[in-house]
């Protein structure tokens, strides 16, 4: 990100950025959230370890795992079930894969540090296993605010449905000067991302029922 600014005014920026975390992928500090004794992975890789600002979560969905495989990878219609996310691009053709990229935005309201704005996020995919996981990583930037992130999602089949598991971690000079506040980046962003994606696949699943 171009603009960084500093003082006081960081925490401002940052809690006016609920879904960044989901966007971008983060993990959480000690006693933010449910966490394992170990980091997410996909084929060996996980977040960032050096990151001070990070977030971890999970939950059930009672869908097929084709099912949400299949909203989570299909990016370009990310804002038909995530209205956060107002536009998303796919930068390679093809199933999403090790090496795909992909542009999203999420707008960013005004606050008493910024003027509203816009947050440009470019993802690219580091590891996937069909089916299984998905890890990428990417730079997130609007006015006063530069984040790199690292994100990790698990699925992992369970008795009537399938476990989500995701992990993001977020480093760059503003989360960085303000680990508590940025923390709520993740958080608030994963968990959202969690609740619609659970809604629509179970959603999609009842009517593919029927």
């Amino acid at each position: 990100m171009s603009s960084r600014r500093r003082g006081t005014a960081v925490p401002a920026v940052l809690l006016t950025l609920p879904l960044v975390a989901g966007l971008l992928g983060a993990a959480a500090p000690a006693g933010a959230g449910p966490r394992a004794a170990h980091s997410l992975t996909c084929r060996g890789e996980g977040v960032d370890p050096r990151a001070r600002v990070r977030y971890r979560t999970e939950t059930v969905i009672h869908a097929p795992l084709r099912t949400i495989w299949k909203l989570q990878t299909d990016v370009e219609r990310w804002p038909s079930w995530q209205a956060p996310v107002t536009s998303a691009e796919r930068l390679d053709d093809g199933p999403l894969r090790t090496g795909s990229a992909f542009h999203w935005t999420t707008p960013v309201p005004p606050n008493p540090a910024t003027p509203a704005t816009r947050l440009d996020i470019t993802s690219t995919v580091r590891r996937l296993r069909h089916g299984s996981c998905v890890r990428w990583t990417g730079p997130a930037d609007g006015e006063g605010l530069h984040i790199d992130g690292v994100h990790v999602w698990n699925f992992t089949k369970v008795r009537g449905g399938v476990r989500v598991s995701t992990e993001e971690t977020h480093t760059g000079p503003q989360v960085d000067a303000n680990v508590p506040a940025a923390t709520e980046i993740p958080r608030q962003g994963l968990e959202a991302w969690l609740r619609d994606l659970r809604t629509a696949a179970e959603a999609r699943a009842h009517h593919e029922a029927r």
